[in-house]
């Protein structure tokens, strides 16, 4: 239950979100205005083709669900937010339905970290440590001012910590495999997850009779028995999600928007990773190539006019090799190897 320091707490919050509602929106503003549409507009079989917006429905199907439930109160709210031709719509009316959904939609995770400062035993650190997740800068800027909904994701994954906080790991599990159905960039924390779920839930020890003093068997029969219940529910939950389109025969057209390496590895406008500074790199050697010439005989002219060059689009390189997906697949593997040894 909700003291008074709690509902202050949560009225500072949102006052501060108000005061962001006239700030700029991004291009992922228009993004989720579009998933409204697509999702309130056509049937479910089209969903994941719908592209005469260049912004197309590429999140896990829980979204798209979550969307389709905005959009049923977007419809009442203002009708012209879900029409598939209302591209770049972005009147007063819909600004703030959308800023609403967010701030809406982050009750979960005040709901999650509330959670948190309880398993934790109501510790001064534990509140400060919620109080500084709930009024994060990232939050209030990439969700209230860019636009996304991270925080309500996060709570999702809050939740799922707390879980395993009270030793409930098989609902902490299945919590995060329902996450990674809303948004699957949560994969990169799958790893953890399952070293953590097979060594504290599914490896089961047991002391024999007899046997010396802190040494311990794996019961091999009980530990296959929690592994088949951690991956059934695992299993449900990806039924639930993805079933509908296995059964429309669309998992293929699914994969290619949730996996759409075609947009580059810079995505757009060189978002800041280090593929930004490795096609920096390649610039620089392109001019110098103008005073060497050994590198300008191994130009390749294609990659001149690329359209990475800051842009959505295939990457291709002009004097540094070209990056294939499965290499950024295995470097993302080796750079998480020093956290799980």
């Amino acid at each position: 239950m909700l003291g008074a320091k709690d509902i202050a707490f949560l009225l500072v919050g949102v006052g501060i979100k108000l005061l962001l509602w006239p700030a700029y929106h991004s291009t992922d503003f228009e993004v989720h205005r579009n998933w409204l549409a697509i999702t309130n507009s056509l049937p479910l079989s089209k969903w994941y083709y719908e592209d005469r917006s260049e912004w197309t429905l590429d999140y896990p199907p829980f979204f798209a669900w979550f969307e389709w439930a905005l959009s049923l109160a977007a419809r009442w709210w203002d009708p012209r937010i879900v029409q598939l031709d209302s591209l770049g719509y972005a009147t007063g009316s819909c600004v703030a339905f959308q800023r609403l959904t967010v701030m809406v939609s982050e009750l979960v995770l005040f709901s999650a970290l509330g959670r948190f400062v309880q398993a934790s035993g109501g510790t001064k650190q534990s509140k400060i440590a919620a109080a500084l997740m709930f009024l994060s800068p990232g939050f209030l800027f990439v969700d209230h001012v860019h636009f996304q909904y991270n925080g309500f994701l996060f709570g999702i994954m809050v939740y799922s910590l707390v879980f395993a906080m009270e030793g409930r790991d098989l609902l902490a599990g299945t919590t995060f495999a329902v996450l990674l159905c809303f948004k699957h960039i949560f994969m990169y924390i799958a790893p953890a997850y399952f070293i953590y779920l097979a060594a504290g839930y599914c490896a089961v020890f047991r002391t024999r009779r007899r046997q010396p003093v802190g040494r311990c068997d794996l019961d091999v029969g009980a530990s296959a028995q929690r592994l088949a219940k951690l991956g059934a529910a695992v299993a449900v939950v990806f039924a639930v999600a993805f079933g509908p389109f296995a059964v429309l025969g669309q998992l293929p057209q699914l994969a290619s928007r949730l996996f759409p390496f075609k947009r580059g590895l810079c995505h757009a406008y060189w978002a800041p990773n280090f593929w930004a500074l490795y096609a920096f790199a390649d610039r620089l050697l392109i001019l110098a190539s103008r005073f060497v010439p050994a590198i300008g005989h191994a130009i390749d002219l294609s990659g001149l006019a690329a359209s990475t060059r800051g842009l959505v689009g295939d990457t291709s390189f002009a004097v540094l090799p070209d990056i294939p997906p499965a290499a950024t697949f295995i470097a993302t593997l080796l750079a998480q190897i020093p956290a799980y040894a």
